[in-house]
C-alpha cells in the first residue's frame, strides 16, 4: 500500500475573535463617559428647573431716593452674578407709601429707617446704613440738653419730611405753636446761612448718613470759620430706651473734621438705622441667598453719596428692633454652611443621577453588550472534530496537518487563558479531549509508518511486469485488488 494519497486542501483557521479584554474595556470606558455626561446633563437640567428665575418686587420711594438707587444697584449685582433672582422696582411718592405697599404684601422687599412705622411681617436681611443726629449750635454756644432746644427755633437738615416728625417726637413737642419752631431747613442751605442772625435759628439738628458725614468737607470748612459747635446728647441712653428704633451712637474724635478736630473727644449722640427688609413668608433659602449676595457685594452696592458703604449683618438678637429673617440668621450664625446651602441640592441630585444612570449602564453591560470569554470546554468540539478526521488521514503529511491544527488549538487556548478571552470553565474536559486526540494521532502515525515499511519490504518480491496485454491486465487487477 502506498503511503501517498490525495492531499487535502489546507484548512483555513477560523477568524480570530476580537480580544474580549480590550473590547470590554472599551465598553466600560464608553459607559463611564456616558454616565458622567448624562449625570452632568441631568444636574444642569435640574439646576435650570430648580433655579428657575424668580422675580422679587422691591417697593421704593421716588426714583432718585437712596432706597431706589440701592434697589437698582442690587438688581444689577444679581444680574451680573447670574443669580436666579430678578428685581422689579416699584416707585412710590415717598418711602412711607413704599412701606404701605410692603405692608399690604404687594412687595417682597423694602428699605425702612427705624423711626418709621414697621410693617408687622417685616424681617431684616441686612443693615444698610446708620444715620447720625448732630446737634449744632452757632459759634461757641453750647446746648446743654434737649430741653433747651424746645425754647429755640430749630432748623432740621435732612433729606425728607419724616426727619422733621422724628425731631419733634424726640423733643416731645406736640402739634401746635411750639411745633412751628421746628422747621425743615431750605434745600442747599449752608450752616453759615442757617446761623446768620437774619434766619433766626438758634440751633440746627442735622440727620445725616454716618458714611456721608465722615466725607463731607462742609463741616470742616464751617468749623474753620468758627461757624458752629457740635453738642453731645447726654440723654442718648434714655432716648434709646424710650424709642426702640433709636440707637445710642458714639462719635469718635475728628469724625466731622480733623483740623480743627471735631469733636475734640468722643461724643455721645443718637442714631437711626436703615434696614433692608423682606416678607416673613419669604423662604429661608431665598432670604439666605439674598443676604449672602448683599454681604459679599458691599462695594458694588455702595452709592456715590455714601449710602450703604458700610453694610452690616442683621442683628440676630431676640430683642432686635426688627427681627432678622430666619434665612439671614442661618447664614450669619454659620458661615461655613454657605457653600453647602448653595450647592447641596445639586450635589444630591448629581449623586442620585450618577447612581441611577450608572446602575442602568452596568446592567446593560452585564446582561447585553459584554463579550463573555469563551469556555475552554467549547474548544473540545474542535478537538473532537480533528479526532474524527484522523482515520481519514492516509499519509504522514495529512497527519502532520492535523497535528498542527491540534497544536494551534492548544496554543490559542493557552493565550486565551492568559489574556482572559477563554475562561477555565471546562478546562478538564479540554485537557482530556486534547490528550485523547494527541494519542490518536500518535497511534495513527505509528500505523502509517509500519504499513509503509511493510510495503517497501514487499516491493522486491513482486514479479517483473510482462510486455503482453494479459500481464498488464493482471497487474492492473492485482493493483485494483
Amino acid at each position: 500500500m502506498s503511503t501517498e494519497g490525495p492531499t487535502s486542501s489546507p484548512i483555513e483557521p477560523p477568524p480570530r475573535r476580537p480580544k474580549v479584554i480590550k473590547t470590554n474595556q472599551q465598553q466600560v470606558f464608553l459607559y463611564v463617559v456616558l454616565t458622567l455626561l448624562l449625570s452632568l446633563a441631568t444636574v444642569w437640567g435640574g439646576r435650570a428647573i430648580w433655579h428657575n428665575s424668580e422675580t422679587l418686587t422691591f417697593a421704593v420711594g421716588a426714583p432718585n431716593s437712596d432706597e431706589a438707587l440701592f434697589a437698582a444697584k442690587l438688581a444689577a449685582v444679581l444680574k451680573n452674578n447670574a443669580s436666579r433672582f430678578r428685581i422689579k422696582i416699584v416707585n412710590n411718592p415717598d418711602n412711607a407709601k413704599a412701606l404701605g405697599q410692603f405692608d399690604r404684601r404687594q412687595a417682597d422687599l423694602a428699605v425702612l429707617r427705624t423711626d418709621a412705622k414697621v410693617p408687622l411681617r417685616a424681617r431684616t436681611l441686612a443693615i444698610l446704613e446708620h444715620d447720625l443726629v448732630l446737634v449744632l449750635g452757632p459759634g461757641n454756644k453750647k446746648i446743654k440738653s434737649l430741653a433747651e432746644l424746645k425754647k429755640k427755633k430749630v432748623a432740621v437738615v435732612a433729606e425728607n419730611e419724616s426727619s422733621l416728625a422724628f425731631v419733634r417726637r424726640i423733643l416731645d413737642i406736640a402739634d401746635g405753636p411750639d411745633a412751628a419752631k421746628i422747621q425743615m431747613a431750605p434745600q442747599g442751605a449752608t450752616l453759615d446761612k442757617l446761623f446768620a442772625p437774619a434766619s433766626g435759628f438758634g440751633a440746627v439738628i442735622a440727620i445725616v448718613h454716618a458714611s456721608k458725614a465722615v466725607r463731607d468737607k462742609a463741616y470742616q470748612q464751617a468749623a474753620k470759620r468758627g461757624g458752629f459747635t457740635l453738642n453731645a446728647i447726654d440723654e442718648a441712653g434714655a432716648l434709646a430706651r424710650k424709642f426702640p428704633g433709636i440707637s445710642d451712637e458714639t462719635l469718635t474724635a475728628g469724625t466731622l473734621s480733623s483740623a480743627p478736630e471735631i469733636p475734640d473727644d468722643d461724643l455721645d449722640t443718637i442714631g437711626l438705622q436703615w434696614l433692608l427688609v423682606a416678607q416673613s413668608r419669604m423662604s429661608a433659602t431665598t432670604a439666605g441667598e439674598l443676604a449672602r449676595t448683599v454681604y459679599e457685594n458691599k462695594s458694588a452696592l455702595a452709592l456715590d453719596n455714601g449710602f450703604a458703604t458700610r453694610i452690616e449683618p442683621a442683628s440676630v438678637e431676640k430683642d432686635a428692633f426688627v427681627m432678622a429673617h430666619q434665612g439671614a440668621a442661618d447664614y450669619i450664625n454659620d458661615d461655613t454652611k454657605s457653600f453647602l446651602d448653595k450647592y447641596s441640592d445639586m450635589m444630591y441630585l448629581g449623586a442620585a443621577a450618577l447612581s441611577i444612570i450608572g446602575s442602568i449602564f452596568a446592567a446593560i453591560y452585564a446582561k447585553i453588550t459584554r463579550i463573555a470569554p469563551e469556555k475552554a470546554s467549547e474548544l473540545s468540539t474542535a478537538i473532537l472534530d480533528i479526532g474524527e478526521r484522523i482515520e481519514h488521514a492516509h499519509s504522514l503529511d495529512q497527519l502532520e496537518c492535523l497535528q498542527d491544527e491540534l497544536e494551534g488549538i492548544l496554543r490559542g487556548a493557552i493565550i486565551g487563558l492568559r489574556d482572559g478571552t477563554i475562561s477555565t470553565d471546562g478546562l478538564d474536559t479540554f485537557k482530556l479531549g486534547y490528550e485523547f486526540v494527541r494519542d490518536e494521532i500518535g497511534m495513527r502515525r505509528d500505523y502509517l509508518k509500519r504499513h509503509a515499511a511493510e510495503a517497501e519490504k514487499a516491493a522486491p518480491d513482486a514479479p517483473p511486469p510482462q510486455p503482453d496485454d494479459s500481464n498488464v491486465v493482471v497487474v492492473k487487477t492485482a493493483q485494483s485488488a
